[in-house]
C-alpha cells in the first residue's frame, strides 16, 4: 500500500477545490465614500410661465433653475 505524498496533483486539486469553493473569511470592511458632487437628471414639472422666464435669456437655463433652487433652500451658491 503506498502513502499518498504531500504536494501530489492529488492534492494540488483538492486545496484548489477547497479554496474555489468555500466562503472566503470576512470581507474588510469598505470604505465610506463621500456621495458624488456632479449633476443627476430629473424628472421635473414646471410652471409654464417659470420655464419661459429662464429660457428667455438663452441657452444656460438650467443652470440658472438650479442656482434659483440652491437659494430657495438656503444651499451655499457653487
Amino acid at each position: 500500500m503506498r502513502t499518498p505524498r504531500h504536494g501530489s496533483a492529488i492534492d494540488k486539486a483538492e486545496a484548489a477545490f477547497k479554496a474555489a469553493t468555500s466562503k472566503p473569511s470576512a470581507a474588510p470592511a469598505a470604505k465610506p465614500t463621500a456621495p458624488p458632487e456632479g449633476k443627476e437628471m430629473v424628472s421635473l414639472r414646471l410652471d409654464r410661465a417659470v420655464l419661459e422666464h429662464f429660457q428667455d435669456d438663452g441657452p444656460g437655463w438650467q443652470d440658472r433653475i438650479n442656482a434659483a433652487l440652491r437659494a430657495a433652500a438656503g444651499l451655499d451658491p457653487q
